[in-house]
Parts: C-alpha cells; sequence; structure tokens
C-alpha cells in the first residue's frame, strides 16, 4: 500500500481506502427488486483533513452486463485521533445522512451507523442503517444494513471490490524499480 505524501497526516489510517475500486455484489430488500450489481469506487483527497468518495452502481443481468442504474452516493469521510470516522452522505434518491464509527485497532475495518437521516419528500422510507468496510487481502469489501418504518435493520447489499490499475500506476510503479533489476532471462 502506497501512502501519498501529500496526504493529510490524519487520513493515513484511512489510505488503505484510497483509490478507484470496481466490482459486484448482491442488492436484496423487501419491497425493492432482488439483484446482483456492478459497483464503481472512488476514495481521493485533495490534501485536505477528509477523504473524498464517490460511489456508482447498476443492476447487472445474468450475462454480466449493465441494464440501468441502482444507487449513487457521494461522501466526505474524516477520522479523528481516536480513530473515530465520520461520514457525510448525500444519495440519489433524496437523502442525506451523517454516520459515525471508528477504525478497528489494528485491522483494517471500518464500522458505521447513522446518527442523523434527513429525506426529501420524493425520497423512499429509511429511518437508518449500518456499514461494515473491511480491507481484505488488497480487496475492499462492505455490506450494508437499512431499516424503515415498515422493515428492521437487516443486510441489503453487500460488494466485493478490487482495485483499479491506471496506466499511470503502472508507469508510477516501473519509474520506482531500481535500475540494477536482475535479469532473469
Amino acid at each position: 500500500m502506497e501512502i501519498p505524501s501529500d496526504l493529510h497526516k490524519d487520513l493515513v489510517p484511512l489510505a488503505f481506502l484510497l483509490g478507484n475500486w470496481a466490482g459486484a455484489g448482491v442488492h436484496d430488500f423487501p419491497g425493492s427488486e432482488k439483484c446482483n450489481f456492478g459497483q464503481e469506487v472512488t476514495f481521493t483527497h485533495d490534501g485536505r483533513d477528509f477523504l473524498e468518495y464517490q460511489s456508482h452502481t447498476w443492476v447487472l443481468d445474468n450475462d454480466g452486463n449493465k441494464v440501468r442504474p441502482l444507487e449513487s452516493e457521494h461522501a466526505f469521510w474524516r477520522i479523528d485521533a481516536d480513530r473515530k470516522v465520520e461520514v457525510t452522505m448525500t444519495r440519489d434518491d433524496g437523502v442525506i445522512e451523517i454516520w459515525y464509527g471508528e477504525l478497528a485497532d489494528k485491522k483494517p475495518q471500518i464500522d458505521l451507523v447513522t446518527d442523523a437521516v434527513a429525506r426529501t419528500a420524493a425520497s423512499s422510507p429509511y429511518t437508518g442503517g449500518k456499514r461494515l468496510y473491511g480491507y481484505v487481502k488488497s480487496d475492499l469489501m462492505w455490506v450494508g444494513e437499512k431499516q424503515t418504518p415498515e422493515v428492521e435493520l437487516r443486510p441489503y447489499m453487500s460488494a466485493h471490490l478490487k482495485k483499479v490499475v491506471t496506466p499511470e500506476d503502472v508507469e508510477r510503479w516501473a519509474k520506482a524499480l531500481p535500475d540494477d533489476m536482475p535479469d532473469d532471462g
């Protein structure tokens, strides 16, 4: 894992999240279509004391092709000296959430729970949720739970994401290799 030199010092414990991630998961909640979905997630920083997060999901057909958008989210993640994490999130369905949680001790795992939920008149019923993010063998995995006035808190989405490697990443890594590499051929 590479920690950018311009990353705000407070964000170092969250550095494992940085980058572009892509993968697939399952969506299942009463009153909604049960489906497999694709997901792209990006965690970036600009030197200030937060990570910017964007997530786009879409329904997949049985062959793994994109059918239509499912959900989009945009958020800002912060962490304090006590490893407490706060997230402010806006969703495309008219929901704004404040999440609080913490980074586990000695492992890259974040447990979050909603503290506040605001909804527009057009949004679906929603009263809160929980999320668990984990960095496992270089992959990002997460599970989300939600509740509504009619449905108790239960899992509704989970995904397994792989880090997306760009040509710029490969070029940067190649330039960082020592000049005196052994010749295996």
